[in-house]
């Protein structure tokens, strides 16, 4: 278990707890919740781990704020969805797509993380954006080719038209590249990166060139978040803007960093699970709840399933709050 998980153990036996519910409750998910609905947000919480845990090794791990994780996030999906709506199904055409896809995300991040990453903090977070605002737009715009507005619907290789094997195809390329980001930041070359996080001229001053290191953050986050793409498109057999393209989902990436705790991988874990799992089901436990406290005067009115977002709002103030390192760090100490 130490080598799986790269040296890097909990060292908190609440955080090995939840962890190991974590894991067991995506490992068994078929069976303990049965169900399309339940099966699909286990399927997006083993997705968001993974695209939360590539960017904790930018924003946790290197002190980079990028905006454009969405845009990799996008081009996974975009990749296998065009290659597949426009090849056939069929794994040549799968292979293709994802090939493609990362081939163009390692490009794009590596143009950016040379010309950009050294700007200020601030200033590369703004060009960022506007990549990230400039591929959406694109995706929207170029309908004869992305689909446009509605996105793409695409069919998968047949053996992966059966929900258990995709779902349990999908848990298991997560499962084995969040070992491979966990590997990566306990290695001495995530070492150096936490180096450049806590002070970036005394690491330049020790003769490491920052920029070289942070912009292979940049493409290893960005490969990583490509994957989480292309996972997630292959569960829904569809890619739009709505679903990788959002600049939420990029509000709600950096949600799940904060709330689960920069900077320790396992908080990409607890995080993207509080998080999926709220906002799937938030809603129903406060219909459960405003109906059982009729009778109550405002009581029903402030648990009406519609205030559902407001609710969800207050508990990541309440978590940031009281958690200002994050649920892991607060459980390590």
């Amino acid at each position: 278990m130490n080598r799986l998980l790269s040296g890097d153990l909990p060292r908190s036996r609440l955080l090995s707890i939840l962890l190991l519910l974590i894991f067991l409750g995506l490992l068994l998910a078929p069976f303990i919740f049965p169900g399309t609905r339940s099966l699909s947000v286990a399927a997006k919480v083993a997705v968001f781990i993974l695209l939360v845990a590539s960017y904790d090794l930018l924003l946790g791990y290197t002190g980079i704020v990028s905006f454009a994780h969405t845009m990799f996030f996008g081009i996974g999906g975009y990749g296998i969805g065009i290659a597949s709506a426009k090849l056939g199904a069929t794994w040549g055409s799968l292979a293709l797509g994802v090939s493609l896809s990362l081939l163009f995300s390692l490009v794009l991040a590596l143009a950016i993380g040379l010309l950009s990453l050294r700007v200020r903090a601030i200033f590369f977070a703004m060009i960022t954006l506007a990549v990230a605002s400039f591929f959406q737009i694109l995706a929207s715009q170029l309908s004869g080719f992305t689909g446009g507005e509605d996105g793409i619907t695409f069919k998968l290789p047949a053996i992966l038209h059966n929900r258990l094997a995709c779902y349990y195809a999908v848990l298991a390329c997560s499962a084995f590249l969040f070992l491979v980001l966990l590997r990566i930041v306990n290695s001495p070359f995530g070492r150096v990166l936490l180096a450049i996080r806590e002070n970036e001229f005394r690491a330049e001053a020790l003769g490491y060139r920052t920029v070289v290191y942070r912009t292979a953050a940049n493409v290893l986050g960005a490969l990583a978040a490509t994957a989480a793409g292309v996972l997630y498109a292959a569960w829904l057999r569809y890619t739009g803007p709505d679903t990788t393209l959002s600049f939420s989902i990029m509000i709600d990436i950096l949600l799940m960093v904060v709330i689960g705790g920069m900077g320790t991988m396992y908080g990409a874990a607890v995080g993207a699970t509080l998080f999926v799992v709220a906002q799937n089901y938030l809603q129903d436990l406060m219909k459960l709840a405003s109906g059982a406290a009729k009778g109550v005067p405002l009581l029903p009115e402030l648990l009406h399933p519609d205030r559902w977002l407001l609710w969800l709002g207050v508990l990541f103030i309440v978590c940031v709050y009281y958690f200002p390192s994050g649920i892991v760090g607060r459980l390590r100490r």
